[in-house]
């Protein structure tokens, strides 16, 4: 029968003068009745750990195959229409619905940073990463609404595939993280560059949508460089102290960079303002109608799958480069 706990202290200071005891002796005694009470705990969540990492790589595995087996499923389909150019788009609606959008985005970002890894003069590697990452956000971006919620979601997907991938690169992190941030928010200018220049041509239907968000819209382009840099912050959080201190140092520094975002933004909301002025008051008496007409819900619908389509393209394009460079190490 194992021992009390009461016993074994007893036990461990029979041969101990307490007016006497070292804190050598103390951490003696402790870390060998620690020892016995907690060998066979220690032993069963070693088994539970391993068992965990199984169960995570497996877990792991069969996400992948779910999302192959999508991609063979609509491969397939796809050769079947491709010689009908309108189902084919219909069938691009259906895909879009059925696979993980940003855990497609994940695998692009993931493909662009490995892809600038090969680079073998590090000028080349960061110069090829700000523009790939810049050109990754604007698609992911440009095409839907400029809400917070959308822009720090698509951001932090981004910028926490950099940060994995320089935690496994700790020689070339800062660069990483340096040059996804900085194509990050040029990423983003371009965004909303775009957005802007389409204010004056945006159609009616659209613009019933865009008043839906208006207010929203608007509060958030008046503070684009405290969400951006928010982004950047809150993932610093969720790292390691090296990519923590780095990311801050990082985001200390670009303090003046961000300046250009907020100019560019401010100047597309006075735009939207002034663009939409008499609208906005129309739309408010219209709301109900207007706002949840079908023909407007079609045209959202619309908008966000030509956002979509344009992420899946960019995303097969990186992964093409990709296979060509493996086969050519090979």
């Amino acid at each position: 029968m194992a021992a009390s706990l009461k016993q074994l202290v007893q036990n461990a200071f029979k041969e101990i003068d307490i007016e006497q005891v070292t804190t050598h002796d103390l951490e003696e005694i402790s870390n060998e009745i620690i020892t016995t009470r907690t060998t066979k705990l220690e032993e069963q969540l070693e088994k539970l750990l391993k068992r965990k990492e199984e169960l995570e790589r497996s877990i792991e595995k069969k996400s992948e195959e779910i999302q192959e087996k999508k991609y063979e499923v609509f491969h397939t389909i796809e050769e079947q229409l491709q010689n009908n150019p309108s189902a084919f788009t219909k069938l691009h609606q259906v895909k879009l619905q059925s696979i993980d959008l940003y855990e497609i985005l994940t695998e692009i970002v993931e493909s662009a940073i490995i892809t600038a890894l090969e680079k073998e003069r590090d000028s080349e590697f960061k110069e090829y990463l700000i523009e790939t990452i810049k050109e990754i956000t604007f698609e992911a971006i440009k095409e839907g609404s400029l809400n917070t919620i959308r822009i720090r979601k698509i951001l932090s997907t981004i910028l926490a595939v950099a940060i994995d991938i320089a935690e496994a690169e700790p020689n070339k992190a800062k660069d990483i993280l340096a040059a996804t941030i900085k194509g990050m928010r040029s990423g983003l200018i371009k965004s909303i560059h775009r957005f802007k220049k389409r204010l004056a041509y945006m159609p009616v239907e659209a613009k019933h949508i865009l008043i839906e968000d208006y207010d929203t819209i608007m509060e958030d382009l008046n503070q684009t460089d405290t969400i951006f840099a928010q982004v950047v912050i809150n993932q610093a959080s969720q790292s390691s102290s090296v990519t923590h201190k780095i990311l801050l140092d990082i985001n200390k520094d670009m303090k003046y960079d961000l300046e250009e975002l907020l100019v560019v933004s401010k100047e597309t909301a006075e735009v939207m303002k002034n663009r939409f002025a008499n609208f906005a008051k129309l739309a408010v008496k219209k709301a109900d109608s207007a706002i949840h007409s079908p023909r407007a819900q079609e045209a959202k619908r619309i908008g966000i799958h030509a956002f979509e389509t344009a992420k899946v393209a960019l995303g097969s394009a990186i992964k093409t480069a990709k296979d060509v460079i493996d086969k050519n190490k090979n």
